[in-house]
Formats: C-alpha cells, structure tokens, sequence
C-alpha cells in the first residue's frame, strides 16, 4: 500500500501563492468584465447618462407620459451602480414631492418630448442626418418615427456605448434606420471621426446637444458650435440646452442640487464647467442662422405637465436653444 508523501513546508508555501494568485487572477478577470461593460457610465459625466434614463423609465410609466423610452429602464438595471434607483413613479415614497426623482425626473421628461418633437419636425423636411453628440444612452435611432432613409450618428465614449449596445443586443433591439455610432470623446477629433464614419456635410442634417455643453469649458463650446456651423448647409438645424446663471455655485443649495449630490452621488456642479459661457446661440444668429430661446417652464405650460418655478431653483437659468440655418 502507498500513500502520497506529505509536502515540504516550502513546498506548501508555494502551492498556496500559486492558487491566491489564480484567485486574484480570477478576480480581476471578474472585475475586468464588468468595467468593459459599464466603463463609462459609472462614474462623473457617464453616471449622469444613467441619471436620465432612469429619469426616463419613470417618465416612460406615468399615466400622463410625455415621452416614451422602453429600453431606459433595462440601462438602469444592467448597471450595478445605479441597480436599485426607481423606474416607477410608484416607487418614489413622496412621489412628484420629491425633488429628485419626482420634479428632476419630470424635467428630463419634458426635455425629451420636446427634443423629439424638434427633430421629427425637422426630418419631416430637408434633414436626412442626425447627429447626437454626447449621445449617452439616447435611444432616439430606436423608439422614433423617422424617414426610413434617415441616418443617425451618436457620438460619445467608446465606454458608454459599448454599455449600450450591450444592454440593446440582449434586448434583441433593431432601428429602422441606419445607425452608426461613432465613438470619440468631443474633446479629441471627433470632427474626422464622424466624417470618416460616413457623415456628409453637403447633406442637410440635424443635431442635438443635449445636456452637454455646460459641462465644457466655454472655448470647447465655442469649437464644437463652430464645428457645426462648417458641417452644415441651408436646411440644416441644432438644438442645444444652456445654462444662463453668472454663478452657478449660489444654486448649490438647491433642493435637486442637494438631492441628486447626497442621494446618489452625483456632484452636478463639480461636474460642470463653472467658467464664463459662451454667447452660442448669438454667434450662430451672427453665422447667419435663425435662433429662439425658451425656458423650459415655456413648455410646462404649452403641454400642461412639467415643472414650475420654485425658490433657488436649480433649473432657474436653464434654456433650450433651437437654430435653423438658413439659405440653400
């Protein structure tokens, strides 16, 4: 009879760094897979993509919807930073009394309606491009009506749409258009990126930036908004939200400020660029554009739900810009 002879005590010391090395392998194997899925999207600006589509989910729900975005809510339950933020009003104890995801989340809403309804005006002449910049998890190329000759282009990190196009093929999620994403931080040349992706810009075409620019120093604004002036001919059209407050430090106190930083992490005003802003829908009226300004309360009242003006209010300076550009 044989048996296995005991081993060394050096030997032991050896075969037990060999499997805590497997296992912190292992472990970051582990951990490798789960950023390359939500590399992003959680954490800074890429958190706030997340923010929205959640906002969106309970929007999507209500029984007096504005908007709706059935994949907001699978973005928010596939990301484990955010995996227990409601998607349902109903799950919100204070309801719209809440300022987060009660009066915050309905602004999102309103944002998105009224964002659709400009570009669906728009492809509904000339345009036959669409360009989101700072997509995030916009699903617009997926959930609305558009000319089936119509192309979309989503700009963004490589990271946040990786997460999306993850959480939309286990969806099994086909446009009916042609979408093409092309990924670049707008920091670096995104301008040949999207060329090159196949973005023509003697095609009439229209743009969104949408919750992006004041997250850019004021020259970075400056650029893109120039960018897109020499990217487009006649017919073509760019919304954008702006930020006009001269100090947005004064709002830090603000009840969504306050919430949204507290609750679940997401500083917005260490987000933002708190730098002198731009005057970008005067420089495209000064490129020879057509420009109007309204604040988003405008649209409150014009579809009968959103949010109103309240005390320090963190929305008080927001604007929605809408340019045409004119000529052939």
């Amino acid at each position: 009879m044989t048996g296995t002879a005991p081993l060394s005590p050096d030997r032991q010391r050896q075969r037990q760094e060999q499997e805590l090395r497997q296992e912190q392998r292992q472990e970051q194997r582990l951990e490798q897979e789960q950023r390359s899925d939500t590399e992003g999207v959680d954490g800074g600006v890429g958190l706030t993509a997340l923010l929205v589509a959640a906002a969106r989910a309970i929007e999507t729900h209500r029984p007096d919807s504005l908007a709706r975005d059935d994949y907001a809510e699978h973005f928010v339950r596939a990301a484990p930073v955010c995996a227990e933020w409601p998607v349902r009003i109903e799950q919100v104890p204070d309801g719209d009394g809440d300022p987060l995801w009660g009066r915050f989340a309905r602004y999102f809403g309103l944002r998105t309606r009224v964002l659709d309804d400009f570009l669906l005006r728009c492809v509904r002449g000339d345009a036959r491009q669409v360009v989101l910049l700072g997509a995030g998890l916009d699903t617009r190329a997926f959930r609305l009506d558009w000319p089936s000759d119509l192309t979309v282009f989503e700009i963004d990190r490589a990271g946040v749409l990786e997460f999306k196009q993850r959480v939309l093929t286990g969806l099994s999620a086909a446009p009916p258009v042609k979408r093409v994403p092309v990924p670049v931080d707008l920091r670096a040349d995104w301008v040949t990126a999207l060329t090159t992706a196949g973005f023509d810009p003697a095609v009439p075409s229209v743009w969104l930036a949408e919750g992006l620019l004041f997250y850019l120093p004021g020259p970075a604004e400056t650029h893109l908004v120039d960018m897109v002036d020499r990217l487009t001919v006649g017919g073509s059209a760019l919304a954008f939200e702006a930020k006009l407050e001269k100090d947005l430090t004064a709002y830090r106190d603000s009840a969504i400020y306050t919430a949204t930083r507290e609750r679940i992490g997401i500083d917005l005003l260490g987000l933002f660029d708190l730098g002198p802003r731009p005057d970008s829908a005067g420089e495209l009226a000064a490129k020879g554009w057509s420009t109007s300004m309204h604040t988003p309360f405008d649209f409150t009242r014009r579809h009968g739900r959103g949010p109103l003006p309240e005390p320090n209010d963190a929305l008080e300076g927001n604007r929605w810009v809408f340019a045409h550009k004119l000529g052939i």
